[in-house]
């Protein structure tokens, strides 16, 4: 049988303090409570950037401008791998307040304060990267 593989796009939102924005998978989904790169599932035709704005409205009721793509990995979980794009972004309205519509929380944390959370495995090696870990 062969495995599925899911492309799978995540913003880094950084805020005026230098925080980025995490959120927290909902208690029912796969992964539960683990905390994440906003983002989610690309559809079939569509681009990684339309996907990711469109995640973003749907989990959190906010609009965001998809900028470069910061970092790709992939990962193979028991049962899937993952293709995993993350991209810089920026709220469109910086000061729309974020909903949690399909996230459980969300958190804005300065890198240095990551590791007090805990990330599902694709999360975490895109987080190594950003802190220098996976040399």
């Amino acid at each position: 049988m062969a495995r599925r593989h899911v492309r799978v796009v995540g913003a880094m939102l950084q805020n005026e303090q230098g925080c980025y924005l995490i959120t927290q998978r909902p208690p029912k989904a796969s992964l539960p409570l683990l905390w994440e790169f906003p983002g989610g599932r690309v559809e079939e035709g569509e681009e990684d950037a339309a996907a990711l704005a469109r995640e973003i409205r749907e989990e959190m009721g906010v609009a965001v401008t998809v900028l470069e793509e910061a970092m790709h990995t992939r990962h193979e979980y028991p049962t899937y791998d993952i293709d995993f794009r993350v991209f810089h972004c920026r709220l469109a309205e910086p000061e729309d307040h974020i909903r949690h519509l399909r996230v459980h929380d969300h958190r804005w944390v300065k890198l240095e304060e990551m590791s007090k959370y805990r990330f599902p495995d694709a999360d975490a090696k895109t987080l190594a990267k950003l802190l220098g870990l996976d040399a």
